[in-house]
C-alpha cells in the first residue's frame, strides 16, 4: 500500500513539475532559442538610457537577445564594429559620417535620440571671475571659454565636436582650448580638484556639477537648442556592418525592436525607469539625476527611427566643429541608414 502511495504522489508531483516548467518555457524564450550579439557603448552617460532599460527591463531577453554589454570608449565603440570585433555600438551620426567620407559606411538601424543632450559647464569660481552672465546671448557666453583647459570623453567624439562648435560661435579658434580627454570620474576629480576649468559632456555630469554641487555654471546646452536649427539629430544611433544585417537579419529585427520598446518603456514607465537610472548612477545625488533623466526622456524619440536630416545636421556639427572639410561631405546618405528593422 505505501508503494502504491508513494507512486502516486510521484507521479503527481512529477506532473505538477512538468506543468510548472511549462508555464516557464512560455514565460520567456527558451535559451536554445536565444541569439547573441555585442553592443559597444562609448561612455557611461545617461544619453545611453535605452540600452540601460533594454537590460534592466529584461526587454533583449523578451526579445530573444541575449546581449554583451561592452564599455570601449569613445570612437574606439564605433571602430569596434568596422573591425568586427562588435556587432553593435551606439554612437553619434558624427562619426558615421566621418567614417562614411572615408568610405567606411556603417549602417544605422535605430536613433535612441534626435536631439543634443550635451552641456558644457566652467567652474562657478571662474565664471565669477569674469562676471559670466548667464542670460547673455551665447556668442557672449562662449567667449569665457578663452584659454581654458576642458575635459572631453575622447577627442573627436561628439562631447569634443559640440565644444569646439559654441567655442566657434564665441569667436574662439578652437585649437587654442586646451583638451583634457578623461572619462566621467576622472574628470569630475580632475575639476574638483580644479586640474580642469570645466568640461563637455551628456547628463547626468554637467548637472552633477551645476544643480548638484553648484560649483559650476552653464556655458551652453544643446538641450535648450544651443546651437539652434539642428533638429532632428542623428545623436545616438545603433550602428552595425551592412552584411551583419544581410546575413542576421532577425538579430538586428530584435535589436531594432528592443530600442522601439525601450523607448516606449521610457516614455510610459518614468517611475520604473528612473528607478532603473538611480541603481546605475548611485553617486548622483537625486536633484541632479532628476534633472538629466527628464532631459533625455525629453529627447528620446517614442518610435527611434533615423532619418536623411539627422545625418544632414551630424555633417553640420562635423563641418562647424572643423572635424570634415565641407568637400568631405558624402554625396549622398542612401544605405547609412534603414527602419526596416523596425518595422
Amino acid at each position: 500500500m505505501h508503494a502504491t502511495l508513494i507512486k502516486r504522489v510521484g507521479a503527481t508531483l512529477g506532473s505538477a513539475l512538468f506543468g510548472l516548467g511549462a508555464l516557464a518555457t512560455a514565460a520567456s524564450p527558451a535559451r536554445a532559442d536565444m541569439e547573441h550579439a555585442s553592443l559597444a557603448l562609448p561612455a557611461t552617460a545617461l544619453v545611453f538610457l535605452s540600452a540601460y532599460v533594454a537590460e534592466d527591463a529584461k526587454i533583449w531577453e523578451k526579445q530573444g537577445l541575449d546581449v554583451k554589454v561592452l564599455f570601449i570608449a569613445g570612437v574606439g565603440a564605433f571602430n569596434a564594429v568596422v573591425s568586427g570585433s562588435s556587432e553593435f555600438s551606439m554612437s553619434s551620426g558624427l562619426t558615421m559620417n566621418r567614417a562614411a567620407a572615408h568610405g567606411q559606411r556603417m549602417l544605422a538601424i535605430a536613433n535612441t535620440l534626435d536631439h543634443l543632450p550635451m552641456d558644457i559647464v566652467l567652474r562657478k569660481d571662474l565664471a565669477d571671475a569674469v562676471h559670466f552672465d548667464p542670460n547673455a546671448p551665447l556668442a557672449a557666453r562662449a567667449q569665457a571659454l578663452k584659454g581654458r583647459t576642458m575635459g572631453v570623453d575622447t577627442v573627436n567624439s561628439v562631447v569634443h565636436a559640440y565644444l569646439r562648435v559654441i567655442a566657434k560661435i564665441g569667436g574662439l579658434d578652437p585649437d587654442s582650448i586646451q583638451i583634457a580627454p578623461a572619462q566621467p570620474a576622472d574628470m569630475l576629480a580632475a575639476f574638483d580638484r580644479k586640474s580642469i576649468d570645466g568640461f563637455s559632456n551628456g547628463p547626468p555630469w554637467p548637472q552633477m556639477v551645476v544643480e548638484g554641487a553648484g560649483t559650476a555654471v552653464r556655458i551652453a546646452s544643446g538641450g535648450n537648442g544651443e546651437p539652434a536649427d539642428i533638429v532632428p539629430l542623428a545623436f545616438n544611433v545603433v550602428a552595425t556592418r551592412p552584411q551583419y544585417c544581410e546575413e542576421h537579419a532577425s538579430i538586428c529585427t530584435k535589436m531594432a525592436h528592443a530600442m522601439a520598446d525601450a523607448a516606449v518603456f521610457i516614455q510610459d514607465h518614468p517611475d520604473e525607469t528612473f528607478a532603473f537610472v538611480k541603481k546605475r548612477f548611485a553617486q548622483v545625488g537625486d536633484a541632479a539625476l532628476k534633472a538629466a533623466f527628464d532631459e533625455v526622456r525629453r529627447d528620446t524619440p517614442r518610435v527611434p527611427t533615423v532619418s536623411e536630416a539627422g545625418f544632414k545636421n551630424a555633417d553640420r556639427l562635423n563641418i562647424e566643429a572643423g572635424l570634415m572639410k565641407p568637400d568631405d561631405q558624402v554625396p549622398s546618405y542612401d544605405g547609412l541608414f534603414t527602419d526596416k528593422y523596425l518595422k
